[in-house]
């Protein structure tokens, strides 16, 4: 029978703990599920670099396909396009720093939420041909 040295059985990592470096670079990256899920992520990967830290490719807790810089980039070619407006990009920026959706049934938000829905209906193609939206 086979002890473990010969196994090279390593004890499992406590829950919570962090995944060694090479475990977390061998896991395949994890698309975001929607449009919405990849821009409040890539808003908050933008303060957080705004605020001092150093973003490092796939050293979060899941594994992302892309930089916050691709989303940013699949924003700024629609805006190139004329597909979205300023307006659409304002909305987007104010509602993704709050890091919640405007309502449809507030008054107030209603018109955002209207501008908040074709922004991100038009961003979510551009997002699943690059693979960031699964």
């Amino acid at each position: 029978m086979a002890n473990a040295a010969q196994l090279r059985m390593v004890p499992a990592a406590p829950t919570g703990a962090p995944l060694p470096a090479r475990t977390r670079a061998a896991r395949p990256p994890v698309p975001f599920r929607s449009a919405e899920e990849a821009w409040f992520w890539t808003m908050a990967a933008l303060a957080a670099r705004r605020d001092g830290a150093r973003y490092t490719a796939n050293a979060g807790a899941v594994p992302r396909p892309c930089e916050p810089d691709d989303v940013v980039t699949c924003l700024d070619r629609l805006y190139r396009q004329r597909r979205i407006d300023l307006v659409h990009a304002r909305v987007l920026r104010v509602w993704g720093e709050r890091r919640t959706a405007p309502s449809s049934s507030h008054a107030g938000e209603r018109a955002d939420w209207q501008l908040w829905r074709e922004a991100l209906e038009r961003l979510e193609w551009p997002l699943r041909v690059k693979g960031i939206v699964g």
